[in-house]
């Protein structure tokens, strides 16, 4: 009940911002809708600096065509060989220095993930959110505004679920497959082969949980605490969190508000296939992936993302967020900061890729996952102060793991893409 209560105090806060008004009148009313990717609209230039932010931006044909002569201009001159082979070497001393210096006041955070990720949250939480606001909106004639724009919140999440899962759903092995994908499941021997194994297996952290998300990269923690906040003290929920910064992790397991028996955070290399994680394949229902691919060299991109769709249940799900292609701080690198196409390295030494949705897609749909969502988020930042504007580019994500793969199916996968 206590994280219940933490979550509607969220929800409640997010509601402020939350309350529809016509499309047109959005960027004078200073309310937010959030979801999908914002609902503030720039209708009218001359009042550009009223905000710090504006969504959904279009770019003319002009502005595209600059951002890629930028992009051009500042490749064509690219790190020397010696010096790339450095940077990927010695990823793991520029990123411990880079938290030894900004400790964990470098990102802000995140408190947004629950309204474009409302898919972190388990099912259960999401109906009672739902079925509480529903009740409390016959009451109060205003909390009917508040409760549709909460309803947005969790729009995307619950047309999955109903999607995927239907009403006739059931659990086999902590799984939830429908009346149909059960019998089949418990039919075949493999699965229970593959039950007996699990069965065998050691105990680990989070091994009694039986829901659990796991977010790559945390760095110092700022997604950690807000799903914390939320989900701490509710039964049958455990988060993992791992970096390949040893700093960032003492960062979090330091917090106040860590707590092994929710939490557990762990020092890890993505890209190493041959270095276990602490828990076993296929018991994850979300990974959170957000600004942390983008800091892999993009040779190695592919392994990652298969490896982690390993971890996922089927009907798990993946949520990225990360750069775009001609965003702002890939137009502001200077020549000789190039290592590759679209590949930088920042002064500190650490590195940035920026992608397109369809090489997102791509890398997931040959991991053997399914597309819920994939866009790209233009956006116009403000600095008022320096009257500046900045075009920023991003791109969010939502894969499904399928929630069975036939083995005729998994045969002709491995032989056309060897490396899932």
């Amino acid at each position: 009940m206590g994280s219940l209560n933490k979550m509607n105090f969220i929800t409640r806060l997010s509601a402020l911002h939350l309350r529809k008004s016509k499309l047109q009148q959005r960027h004078q009313s200073g309310r937010r809708p959030a979801v999908p990717l914002g609902s503030r609209i720039l209708t009218d230039p001359s009042k550009v600096f009223e905000h710090n932010m504006w969504d959904h931006m279009q770019w003319s044909q002009e502005e595209e065509e600059n951002a890629k002569e930028k992009a051009a201009e500042n490749s064509l001159v690219k790190v020397h060989w010696e010096d790339q082979d450095k940077y990927e070497r010695e990823a793991n001393k520029y990123w411990n220095e880079f938290y030894k210096t900004h400790k964990n006041n470098f990102f802000k955070d995140r408190n947004w993930l629950f309204l474009e990720f409302p898919e972190i949250l388990p099912e259960k939480m999401r109906e009672e959110l739902k079925t509480e606001e529903r009740s409390s909106g016959h009451t109060k004639k205003n909390s009917i505004d508040s409760f549709s724009c909460k309803n947005e919140m969790f729009e995307e999440g619950e047309k999955y679920w109903k999607k995927n899962y239907g009403g006739g759903s059931t659990s086999v092995q902590g799984y939830v497959y429908n009346k149909t994908q059960a019998k089949s499941l418990t039919d075949n021997p493999q699965g229970k082969n593959c039950g007996e194994e699990l069965g065998r297996l050691e105990s680990f952290p989070g091994s009694d949980a039986s829901y659990r998300i796991l977010e790559v990269g945390c760095g110092a923690g700022n997604s950690v605490f807000p799903i914390l906040k939320v989900l701490c003290n509710t039964p049958g929920t455990f988060l993992y969190c791992c970096d390949f910064s040893s700093g960032a992790v003492e960062l979090v397991k330091s917090h106040s508000s860590y707590n092994s028996a929710w939490c557990s955070a762990f020092v890890h290399d993505v890209c190493d296939d041959a270095l276990p994680y602490p828990f076993p394949d296929e018991i994850l229902d979300v990974i959170l992936l957000v600004f942390v691919l983008s800091t892999i060299h993009p040779d190695r991109m592919q392994g990652v993302v298969n490896r982690l769709a390993k971890l996922l249940k089927p009907g798990g799900m993946l949520l990225f967020r990360d750069y775009g292609r001609y965003d702002t701080a890939q137009l502001r690198f200077k020549k000789g900061h190039c290592l590759s196409e679209n590949f930088y390295v920042r002064g500190d030494g650490t590195r940035v890729y920026f992608f397109t949705k369809d090489e997102v897609w791509n890398m997931f749909n040959l991991a053997g996952l399914t597309e819920i969502q994939n866009l790209v988020d233009r956006r116009l930042q403000v600095n008022r102060k320096k009257k500046v504007k900045m075009q920023r580019v991003w791109i969010q994500s939502k894969f499904q793991k399928p929630l069975l793969l036939s083995q005729n199916n998994l045969e002709e996968t491995t032989r056309s893409h060897p490396y899932i």
